[in-house]
């Protein structure tokens, strides 16, 4: 999810007015906000004005109250704090107060509204990477039943959610809606186009590797690409051919179950995530049930496949990395690529995307504002095979809790659906670039802008955006399985335990709550049901994950030309 761990703030959805009287909500206040703010919109400015009065008519009963929401820290969630939230109350009266916080905090304050059932937050934008979680607890309402039931008369007609475009991610097996999206984001693979392209690297880059140097399609290239650039001067700056992050830190974690284990090619073949097992390692049943992690019950998280994606990733940030990415978290990271000393990025989430193209990126942007830089799909590991997971796509979304009374529940509603309405989307696409709605990402405005955004839409007006998903179902309890990846991992990292004993930990702990949830029996038929230990070879034997260590983890490298790659996407 991810995330910047760096800022916390908060948002008062207070104007001027409101600090000696009652909150104004009317339609003046609507128009208002129309003229100063929404310069760009899917709907016509009478469209727009029948949604605003919907929500003027539906806040009614709750004007004047109270509600607080809470996100991680990126900017698509800083414009809706510090631009939505006080548009939002002027218009409809409800008072909103929209927190900003580290992602890790916003899963520590849901996991303790599910534990306690006390009623911190009125509505959370979490990672769909918990829709395993909210399907099989139960303590996240059914959005599907919530529309057509307690919070019909709260919900939008003109929501409309067939023009959203990750709400199978939202979706439960039984096709329950758990959630809606409000920012999404893919990890990509990103490279100076500049440096790719210049004649004389080139010739030097073929001359040295005997094949083109081009958007690696995988990891033995990617590797060969790092080699070549680090240490390398160009225009006065020297230049490493790799960025990553390595601190012992819950950003950590995200760095792994972001599909970087299923890019290696660990688990199983499946969209949106592999089945029986998936990038986590973890196998189910028919029916849905975690059965095991560890290979000795079927699961990956530690066979040859994963050991391959550790190892790989702490050679190379060794190897061909600013030495002081070692000790960076997440958020710390990922501002280094627009510095200008950066060739290649494999693992790059779309999110920077705003603070690529703004003031502060201008050592890799054109005089007239282009990049030097673009964005393709990450490159896959030796155990890959064709159909398995490609990539990870973060898909921040409005979840409300059981524990949350029903009229607070309904007011927290009627924020989410303004901040993700037809009439502001494409404005908030425009500050914070997450799209979640094909009719902002089809709108003019993005094919006139799409020239200085390096690949983004183009990306998200192919079909290929489909192939990078959040976390799937397999996960029973994402935030108590979650924090032991980042904890294990970091052992790898600092050198305390070889990849293979740290992901054996992990695996066997992973295993360990899985069994507290099938004794516990709180998850009832959908929680797991362990299957017994068997010896490795008898799952290493058969079709799919887990795997056996292959004899080449070193392929043919392989390359292919940004321009032959982008006609993929067209």
């Amino acid at each position: 999810m991810k995330r910047s761990m760096m800022k916390s703030s908060t948002a008062l959805a207070v104007t001027l007015g409101l600090l000696t009287g009652p909150a104004f909500a009317d339609m003046e206040a609507a128009k208002k906000f129309l003229d100063e703010t929404i310069e760009r919109s899917a709907l016509s400015r009478e469209e727009q004005e029948a949604e605003m009065q919907f929500f003027v008519d539906a806040a009614e009963p709750f004007k004047g109250m109270d509600i607080k929401v809470v996100s991680e820290t990126i900017t698509t969630h800083e414009y809706e704090a510090n631009v939505l939230a006080p548009a939002f109350t002027a218009i409809t009266g409800i008072n909103i107060t929209h927190d900003l916080i580290g992602e890790g905090d916003v899963v520590e304050k849901l996991q303790t509204q599910m534990q306690s059932g006390e009623n911190i937050y009125d509505a959370y934008i979490n990672d769909s990477d918990l829709i395993g979680t909210h399907w099989r607890y139960k303590q996240a309402r059914s959005l599907t039943d919530w529309m057509a039931n307690e919070g019909k008369d709260v919900t939008n007609p003109g929501l409309d959610l067939d023009d959203f475009i990750g709400l199978d991610f939202t979706t439960s097996p039984d096709g329950e809606l758990y959630q809606l999206p409000d920012q999404q984001f893919a990890n990509l693979y990103w490279f100076r186009q500049d440096w790719f392209t210049d004649p004389e690297l080139m010739a030097e880059f073929k001359e040295k590797y005997g094949y083109e140097l081009g958007v690696p399609v995988n990891w033995s290239a990617y590797e060969d690409i790092a080699e070549f650039f680090t240490g390398r001067t160009i225009d006065g700056v020297e230049v490493f051919g790799n960025m990553d992050y390595g601190k012992k830190d819950p950003s950590l974690g995200w760095r792994y179950t972001d599909a970087w284990m299923s890019m290696a090619g660990m688990g199983d073949v499946g969209e949106p995530n592999g089945l029986p097992v998936d990038e986590w390692g973890i196998r189910v049943n028919e029916n849905s049930q975690p059965v095991g992690s560890c290979v000795a019950r079927g699961g990956a998280t530690n066979d040859a496949a994963a050991v391959y994606a550790i190892t790989k990733s702490i050679e190379w940030l060794e190897k061909y990395t600013p030495p002081a990415a070692a000790g960076m978290t997440f958020g710390e990271a990922g501002p280094v690529p627009a510095q200008g000393a950066i060739a290649q990025q494999m693992f790059w989430y779309t999110a920077f995307t705003a603070d690529m193209v703004n003031d502060s990126a201008k050592a890799v942007l054109n005089e007239d504002g282009t990049p030097k830089w673009r964005m393709a799909p990450s490159p896959h590991g030796a155990y890959w095979k064709e159909g398995q997971k490609v990539g990870y796509q973060d898909v921040g979304s409005w979840t409300l809790m059981e524990s949350t009374p029903v009229d607070r529940a309904k007011a927290a509603w009627l924020y989410a659906q303004f901040v993700t309405s037809k009439t502001v989307d494409v404005e908030k696409a425009h500050a914070g670039l997450t799209f979640i709605r094909e009719s902002t990402i089809q709108h003019d405005s993005f094919t006139e802008r799409a020239p200085k955004l390096g690949g983004l839409v183009e990306f998200y007006r192919s079909p290929a955006r489909t192939a990078w998903s959040p976390t799937g179902t397999n996960v029973p309890d994402y935030p108590k399985l979650a924090q032991l990846w980042w904890q294990n991992i970091g052992d790898a990292m600092s050198g305390a335990k070889t990849p293979q004993e740290a992901l054996d930990s992990l695996c066997a702990e992973q295993e360990k709550v899985l069994e507290r949830l099938e004794r516990a029996g709180v998850q009832g038929d959908l929680g797991p049901k362990m299957n017994e230990e068997m010896d490795a070879s008898h799952w290493l034997e058969q079709e799919g994950s887990p795997v056996a260590k292959l004899d080449n983890e070193d392929p043919e490298p392989e390359t292919i030309s940004y321009e032959e790659l982008i006609k993929s996407w067209q």
